[in-house]
């Protein structure tokens, strides 16, 4: 075996072995992305990226009563858009899954409006809602709630006929249908749409942080970047990929709540 491949196989065990003394993968991830950001510091070797060591000190020193308040702006905007993105989402979905008609009606305006820029649209909406947060959540649930409500009926209509047969044979119909079948069949796939649209909603809202407001890390990161202050804008990266990270965390842990059966699959195919 030559030096390169045995460097290589070295390389891909000790990663490895990484991974397994970090139990937590989210340590471990953490762990790789400095050591990309290190490489990244003294391959550029500018202050433009700052070292990761400077950059958390700075974030630590912000956070208390600089990035707190932008974070918490920021964190208001997309729980309120996810709430009311499913109380839209999920009974639409519901209805198109079990109703052929309600498909027939629905899925072709969704077709035509889901691929659209969302973006493109909040000078309308601002223009419309004002420039305060009614703009910029409404942004949001124009993109959460498309993906969440083509997942609720595809769900639905995944549902093999003769489980509703066998539900039906035990007494069960009206809510309790619902209730036993329809939505524990729909929750992960909910969920997993929850994820895909919660990295493109705050994405999105950093966008629109940017028009008409002075709080939220939208605002923050793109005001420190216009103020060459690129220390302030890393640590609000970092709020920003904190931010995240919470977010989906939270929705681990109501996957688990929700949706324990799941998990059991997946141990039993590991």
């Amino acid at each position: 075996m030559s030096r390169g491949k045995k460097g290589a196989r070295r390389g891909v065990l000790k990663m490895n072995l990484l991974k397994r003394r970090t139990k937590d993968n989210t340590l471990y991830g953490l762990l790789m992305v400095c050591a990309i950001w290190y490489g990244l510091h003294f391959i550029i070797k500018s202050n433009i990226v700052p070292s990761p060591y400077e950059t958390v000190k700075q974030f630590v020193i912000l956070f208390p009563q600089v990035l707190s308040v932008h974070l918490i702006a920021s964190l208001y905007r997309i729980i309120i858009a996810i709430l009311l993105s499913v109380l839209i989402g999920v009974p639409l979905g519901l209805w198109t899954g079990m109703s052929k008609k309600a498909d027939a009606i629905i899925s072709p305006i969704i077709y035509i409006l889901y691929p659209l820029p969302k973006v493109a649209f909040l000078p309308i909406f601002m223009i419309l809602m004002g420039i305060g947060d009614l703009s910029k959540i409404v942004l949001m649930i124009t993109i959460i709630v498309f993906q969440i409500l083509l997942s609720v009926r595809d769900g639905v209509k995944e549902i093999q006929k003769e489980l509703f047969y066998s539900v039906f044979s035990l007494g069960i119909t009206g809510l309790g249908v619902c209730k036993h079948l329809i939505l524990p069949a729909v929750l992960p796939k909910l969920i997993s749409a929850l994820r895909i649209t919660l990295g493109i909603s705050i994405s999105t809202l950093f966008f629109a942080e940017n028009f008409a407001t002075t709080y939220g890390i939208g605002y923050y990161i793109m005001n420190a970047w216009i103020m060459v202050d690129y220390l302030d804008m890393f640590s609000g990266i970092i709020g920003l990929s904190l931010l995240g990270l919470f977010l989906l965390k939270i929705l681990d842990l109501i996957e688990k709540k929700l949706c324990p059966w799941v998990f059991l699959e997946k141990n039993s195919v590991d």
